[in-house]
């Protein structure tokens, strides 16, 4: 394993979901880890920001994703902003959401606008992009709306970086970064990995969680699935070795776990991997 691709596994940054399956799987995950918390329309914004502040307290780097879709206001923006000021969170992640706006928000950049000059807190702000497409938006406008997020958090001196959805194949990756380079895109990218997940787990869960478009990629193409699903079981490594040869001619600096709540089983794959 190539240096590059050792540093991305040690430094990757575990996705949870707010669900009752968590929390027997929080004893697994390996001391001050980076975990990125999901928001959910059935859990709403509530609980992925109590799971952040658990997960504060036990010594990890939350990150919250916050639903523009699930905030019903200004008031509820200011309740948002105090959360993250009560639990000092850092960094954040902004994402559009699937469900009908409850409020006025109908896309990530339009709850930046409000959110971000208020809460205090917060150094580094993180954002969604969509190598494989989007369900419903067109690519143009995905081009678009990478770049204002880029310009708008960066007029308010704070970091930036996106993650890509889950795909699983390298080369619809870089090609897509290789062409946002060329359009001025700049933050670092966090590339959206499936960590240890048994292929059904993956498959019922990711149509719950809206990553249906690399879903039917998977059953359109059988070449990819012998890759990613070999009957020896998935390696997360198949996807994670290829891109690293690039990262950094592409500004790759993260990996972003997907882990549908199996942490035992990344955190082992982690470990294994590192030796």
């Amino acid at each position: 394993m190539s240096n590059a691709a050792h540093n991305l596994i040690r430094s990757a940054r575990y996705e949870l979901i707010p669900l009752k399956s968590l929390t027997e799987q929080l004893q697994y995950l390996p001391q001050g880890s980076s975990v990125s918390v999901t928001c959910s329309p059935a859990k709403g914004i509530e609980a992925t920001l109590d799971l952040t502040a658990d997960l504060l307290a036990r010594g990890h780097h939350a990150v919250p994703h916050i639903a523009a879709r699930l905030v019903e206001g200004q008031e509820h923006v200011e309740k948002i902003a105090a959360r993250l000021a009560e639990s000092n969170v850092s960094e954040i992640f902004i994402v559009g959401g699937d469900p009908d706006p409850v409020g006025p928000y109908s896309d990530g950049l339009s709850l930046m606008r409000d959110l971000l000059p208020v809460a205090t807190s917060l150094r580094t702000v993180g954002f969604p992009s969509y190598p494989d497409h989007h369900t419903v938006i067109a690519d143009d406008l995905l081009d678009q709306a990478i770049m204002d997020k880029q310009q708008f958090i960066d007029s308010l001196g704070l970091a930036s970086f996106t993650s890509t959805q889950m795909c699983f194949d390298p080369k619809t990756i870089t090609t897509w970064l290789e062409r946002q380079r060329a359009l001025g895109f700049t933050v670092p990218v966090h590339i959206g990995v499936p960590g240890a997940v048994e292929r059904a787990r993956l498959l019922n869960l990711g149509v719950r969680l809206g990553i249906g478009s690399s879903l039917r990629y998977l059953r359109k193409n059988s070449g990819a699935i012998m890759r990613v699903f070999s009957p020896k079981g998935y390696d997360p490594s198949t996807l994670i070795q290829p891109l690293s040869k690039r990262s950094e001619q592409l500004g790759i600096s993260g990996l972003h776990l997907f882990t549908f709540n199996s942490v035992q089983a990344t955190a082992e794959w982690q470990r294994k991997v590192l030796g």
